[in-house]
């Protein structure tokens, strides 16, 4: 089971959020995106909200190859 610490990810409005929700707001609800990086995402790649940022395929991508990395700590 995978578990997540909603305050060290979510901006603090989102935080008591439903799941359905969240991934349905825009990335800007994720801590550290601003609202100029969200619309930056939807220019470069189409990416409206954190559900399409985490099936955006460079992002897998990236994770896959992470995850290969045998030196990672």
């Amino acid at each position: 089971m995978t578990t997540i610490d909603l305050d060290k990810v979510l901006d603090k409005a989102w935080t008591d959020k439903s799941l359905p929700e969240i991934l349905a707001a825009p990335v800007a609800a994720l801590k550290g995106v601003s609202d100029r990086d969200g619309e930056l995402l939807d220019e470069a790649f189409g990416v409206k909200t954190v559900a399409d940022l985490a099936d955006l395929k460079y992002v897998r991508w990236a994770q896959a190859l992470a995850a290969l990395d045998t030196t990672a700590k």
